[in-house]
């Protein structure tokens, strides 16, 4: 079935046995690793979880339903999750909902399947399945999803608070969670004993990600000045700002990029498609639309969403690597000046 925010959490909350696939879709990687992580905890501290690769399941799709039929070795809960999953998991996710008996839940995480993949339609005609589609919130979306967090949290959100918050986290659903998180340890908040969120918590302990300096990181990746992105990078990292919403913007304004760049490929003029960006990125877009190809910008998006999958595993070199590829992006824009 298709479900909207409030229905997949329910359901993940539930962690019904009927629902068998939780196919999780859309650009917004980091909100499914979010729900993926929700699962989890529902799930337990002991439960195991077995991550499948997509390649595995194209060479041996009958693993996947055998994978969610299995007891774990000491008995005890099992949940399965697939990064990456594509088109390549058709038959495999055709054998999980077809079996008779699957136990263990599955959560797929797809960032680069769209709403008319055969897998998506396949999850949304199943009641043994559900599909979310992921989108990067924004605005008043954004600021509801800090509100409905905080209240599973104990807290409750005031005056701007909720927009501050969201604002600070770049949109990010793990992010906001991680920081809400803080705020209930440090006012003591639970279900029995809620608390409000006010300006002064936030400014004792909320993250204060200063959206210049972010924006300047950016700017020296994508105009092709790696030379200047370490000094960039070592003051966010002092300043406690999370790599993640920078990986992010860093995304979407390359994901802007690319959109410019096609038009510009079919024939439209430099200053043409710029005329509706926004006044302060509107040089920097111009010269980046005269020499980052199209090719190159599918690259590094793809080098972005690796970057911010990696971090999301266990025991990983974490804020490296989304350092890593914001310089590999400057590095990139660089060679084709």
């Amino acid at each position: 079935m298709k479900a909207n925010a409030n229905q997949i959490r329910a359901a993940i909350d539930a962690a019904s046995p009927d629902i068998r696939l939780f196919l999780l879709h859309g650009p917004d990687e980091a909100g499914a690793q979010d729900l993926a992580v929700r699962l989890a905890r529902k799930m337990g501290p002991e439960a195991e979880r077995v991550d499948l690769e997509p390649s595995t399941l194209k060479s041996n799709p009958g693993r996947l339903a055998d994978e969610a039929a299995s007891m774990s070795l000491f008995g005890g809960a099992r949940h399965i999750r697939i990064a990456g999953a594509g088109e390549e998991c058709l038959e495999a996710f055709s054998l999980l909902l077809d079996t008779e008996r699957a136990g263990n839940p599955v959560v797929a995480i797809s960032p680069n399947l769209k709403g008319t993949a055969k897998v998506v339609k396949l999850a949304q005609g199943s009641p043994r399945a559900m599909a979310f589609a992921c989108y990067v919130p924004e605005g008043a979306e954004a600021d509801k999803i800090v509100s409905t967090i905080a209240r599973e949290l104990g807290m409750r959100t005031t005056g701007d608070t909720a927009t501050r918050i969201a604002a600070a986290s770049g949109g990010d659903r793990a992010v906001m969670t991680r920081e809400l998180e803080k705020l209930a340890l440090y006012l003591d908040a639970a279900s029995d004993r809620p608390r409000e969120i006010d300006d002064a918590a936030l400014d004792a302990v909320g993250a204060d990600l200063g959206d210049t300096e972010i924006s300047r990181v950016i700017d020296a990746a994508i105009d092709g000045r790696p030379d200047t992105i370490g000094a960039e990078l070592a003051r966010l990292e002092e300043a406690g700002v999370s790599p993640i919403p920078v990986l992010r913007q860093l995304a979407r304004r390359l994901m802007n990029l690319a959109e410019l760049r096609a038009q510009v490929d079919a024939g439209s003029g430099v200053a043409q498609v710029t005329e509706s960006v926004f006044f302060r990125e509107k040089a920097i877009t111009a010269r980046a639309l005269r020499h980052w190809r199209s090719d190159k910008l599918a690259d590094a998006i793809d080098r972005i969403r690796q970057a911010e999958r990696a971090m999301m595993g266990a025991a990983t070199a974490g804020s490296v690597l989304a350092q890593a590829a914001i310089v590999a992006i400057g590095r990139m824009a660089a060679r084709q000046r």
